[in-house]
Order: C-alpha cells, then structure tokens, then sequence
C-alpha cells in the first residue's frame, strides 16, 4: 500500500487576509485544483497561482480573502477535505 506524499511548502508571506506560498517541486497540475476550489469558496476574495520558470523557479499561490476568513485556516481545510477525497482512490 501506499505511503502519505509531502508537499513541502514555504510561507512567503502571512497577514490578516493575504497568504503567499511556495509550492516546491509542484506544477500547475495540482495549483489549479486548489485555485479552482479556493475561488468557489465564499470567503475568497482572489486565489491564484504563478508557475515561475520551469526550470529556475517553484511556483508561487496567492490567497486574498474577504472579512474575518483567515486565508491560512481556510487552505489547511481544503487540504484536510482534498486529502479526504484522494484517500478513496484505487488505482
């Protein structure tokens, strides 16, 4: 059976309603799932995700949220459900 797969990431920037992350080792295969959710989202202002230089550079993502959400909490929580969703899969 499988083993749990590490995404490392970097905190780039942190604030009340802004996150920036680097995704090392990442293409915009799997940016574009957290995009496409985060935007769905009510609380997300603007998501979104730069791929940089294939070969220089690991992409950035951009979390902006409106009010009170914290862009923090709310991608830890994505990641807990798309990590639900991917446990069910057999290959």
């Amino acid at each position: 059976m499988g083993g749990l797969i590490v995404m490392p990431i970097i905190v780039l920037l942190r604030e009340k309603n802004e996150l920036r992350l680097r995704f090392i080792g990442e293409s915009h295969t799997s940016l574009q799932i957290f995009r496409q959710r985060l935007n769905a989202h009510k609380s997300i202002d603007f998501a979104n995700f730069i791929p940089g230089h294939p070969l220089l550079e690991d992409p950035e993502f951009y979390i902006r949220t409106s009010g009170k959400a914290n862009p923090e909490k709310l991608m830890k929580e994505l990641c807990a459900d798309l990590q639900s969703e991917f446990a069910s899969l057999a290959v």
